[in-house]
């Protein structure tokens, strides 16, 4: 008796981890497939005017391309694109996984952000974007960013 009791606990408690319903603001499945460079990292020409771009868990920057199981080759391909905001060189660490969200691109129904720090040399605070392998957007550079120099 013990061991139903437990499992069902432990059922109600993971998935009441997952909403049933998303809090993500930007998703577009009809957004234009996101192309690669001959440099690995994906072809970005629209700068975000929105300040919760990337910045908000809600906005983040959605980067599914053609699967999931590339998750951090895609995140790679996403960051080694931008630079800091005069062009500086960043250097980017993966902080944590957050903000659990109904998706159809996962097995287990669910996924999850990633959040991720920046720097660049003679930058006074750290910034921190989320991004989304799960879903489709259009691709832009964050505010405050720029784009990498060829």
């Amino acid at each position: 008796m013990k061991k139903i009791a437990f499992f069902i606990i432990l059922l109600i408690t993971a998935t009441s981890c997952v909403s049933s319903k998303s809090t993500l603001k930007n998703v577009d499945d009809n957004a234009p497939d996101l192309v690669l460079k001959k440099d690995n990292t994906f072809a970005i020409t629209l700068f975000s005017k929105d300040k919760k771009y990337g910045y908000d868990p809600d906005y983040p920057v959605n980067i599914f391309f053609r699967n999931t199981r590339d998750e951090a080759l895609n995140e790679t391909r996403f960051l080694n694109a931008l630079a800091g905001p005069n062009g500086e060189k960043i250097t980017y660490k993966r902080l944590e996984t957050c903000c659990p969200f109904p998706t159809k691109r996962s097995d287990m129904g669910a996924g999850f952000l990633n959040v991720y720090e920046l720097t660049w040399p003679g930058q006074k605070k750290p910034i921190t974007l989320y991004l989304n392998v799960y879903e489709k957007g259009i691709l832009m550079v964050p505010m405050g960013l720029s784009l990498k120099k060829e």
